[in-house]
């Protein structure tokens, strides 16, 4: 038990999902960090509370007066109260994004102050400043363990109302209630310089492994570009590639919460080019073949924006929470394009897409700062336009989404169902034990494939096999019974 406590723990440090970062230096959710998918939630942040609060903890049937889908912004207007809101998006901080929707706010709420503090190393220092309680009104929400959600965060509604009104809020859902709305979704596919493709001469955009790796060399081939930027060392970034295990390899939305911890050799080759296993075969591929950076020990998480914009990198692999962020980086962001990702299932290509990182309002705090937190996150969400400005698929229902979803045209776009009713918290914990942190920072495992590609130093059948042994040795361990 302390074992997996331990490893949750560092998973943790780390989360999607659907599932990204801000800094260098930035460790992130594979949701976003300076902006991050949304990412699978991890498992606790405290091995001492995990097991107490597990074991009493039950989250409220009702979620009381205050309840977002019944909050009328109008009869607000005269609100007073001062609340502290905490969050990952370093950039939007520096940039003056975040003071400026404040303004924006301010103008229809000139009594409520909201004051910011963005947070480098969100993804461990926001669990550790969760703990201790000094965070203040509204955060987003880290990798927490569900049963611990009524502990530290306000019930905003129930989920059979907010799902009505808003998209992928049963990630941060626990018997029924919610205790988080995400601030944006993504969807999952990958980033192209569109000028690129076109001097390489690919005239259509890639639907399977082996399309996408020989186009990689047409770009080697035919142009100066790095064809496949890996970003290797960011670390956060490689656990981007765990986003497309699911839905986008398979075409299940049952499979990545339901049906992965009951599977056999989940990284096994299907033989159809689909799969997990194909996947990270493209990563793999890519390295072996020499299409990726010249050196992958010095990519740079900034500095790659702006070659991105400049049609200096072909294509990268990350949510669609960065393309806002690469044509923002340079003078040409038309060229910047966003694709699905290149695997088909049954002769259909399928997207995967999800809430990133979720407002969580302070269960602690007064019923006056509730309130005003509860006005913001709802205003955030439905008039700030912050979503569609970064790039987000739409959180409200009926919601617009950016032009860049046009290369999913053709596509079926699915969000993954939740875990089956007792079973919350078993890939969190299949996670922990097998050390493999499927969409829960599982950077390093993603990092040795490039360093087994690049190198030679392992096939890459045999890094499938580990896995696969990880897996099994894990569901022994915990119990859990192999289905499929």
């Amino acid at each position: 038990m302390k074992k997996r406590l331990l490893a949750t723990i560092l998973a943790s440090v780390m989360t999607v999902s659907l599932v990204a970062c801000g800094s260098a230096t930035e460790s992130a959710p594979a949701a976003s960090a300076d902006t991050t998918a949304a990412e699978a939630p991890a498992d606790t942040s405290s091995a001492d509370t995990a097991e107490e609060v597990t074991e009493t903890q039950e989250a409220p049937a009702e979620t009381g007066d205050l309840a977002y889908t019944t909050l009328n912004l109008d009869d607000y207007k005269d609100f007073s109260a001062s609340i502290k809101y905490i969050h990952h998006k370093t950039d939007r901080e520096e940039d003056g994004t975040m003071a400026a929707m404040i303004a924006e706010f301010n103008k229809e709420f000139p009594n409520i102050t909201v004051t910011t503090e963005a947070v480098t190393d969100y993804a461990e220092d926001s669990l550790l400043r969760l703990t201790t309680g000094d965070w203040g009104d509204i955060m987003h929400i880290p990798a927490v363990d569900k049963s611990d959600l009524a502990t530290y965060f306000m019930p905003l509604d129930t989920l059979d109302n907010l799902s009505q009104q808003l998209n992928f809020v049963s990630s941060w859902s626990y018997d029924g209630v919610c205790y988080g709305i995400p601030y944006m979704a993504n969807a999952q596919g990958l980033l192209y310089n569109k000028k690129v493709f076109a001097d390489a001469g690919i005239t259509e955009l890639p639907k399977t492994a082996d399309d996408f790796i020989a186009d990689l060399q047409l770009i080697k081939d035919n142009t100066d570009a790095i064809p496949l930027y890996t970003n290797y060392a960011a670390g956060w970034t490689m656990g981007a590639w765990d986003a497309y295990v699911g839905i986008v390899s398979n075409g299940d939305d049952t499979y990545m919460n339901q049906k992965l911890v009951h599977t056999a050799a989940p990284f096994a080759d299907p033989g159809d080019g689909s799969g997990a296993y194909n996947v990270y075969r493209i990563l793999y591929d890519a390295c072996a073949k020499g299409l990726i950076e010249d050196d992958y020990t010095t990519t740079d998480w900034e500095g790659c924006k702006g070659m991105m914009n400049r049609g200096e990198i072909g294509t990268m692999v990350l949510g669609s929470w960065a393309f806002a962020q690469m044509q923002e980086a340079g003078d040409t962001p038309e060229n910047v394009g966003y694709m699905p990702f290149p695997i088909m299932v049954g002769g259909k290509q399928y997207v995967a897409a999800g809430g990133d990182y979720n407002y969580g309002i302070n269960a602690n705090a007064s019923d006056e700062n509730k309130t005003a937190a509860l006005i913001f996150v709802k205003w955030m969400t439905e008039k700030s336009d912050w979503c569609y400005n970064e790039g987000g698929y739409t959180v409200v229902k009926g919601g617009k989404n950016p032009e860049m979803y046009a290369a999913f045209d053709g596509c079926e776009v699915m969000s993954d169902q939740d875990a089956l009713p007792g079973e919350a918290d078993y890939l969190n914990q299949m996670n922990a034990e097998s050390e493999l942190s499927i969409n829960a920072g599982g950077n390093d495992k993603v990092q040795k494939i490039v360093e087994a590609g690049a190198t030679g130093s392992q096939d890459f059948a045999s890094i499938m096999d580990e896995w696969n042994q990880k897996w099994a040795d894990a569901q022994a361990e915990l119990g859990i019974e192999v289905l499929y």
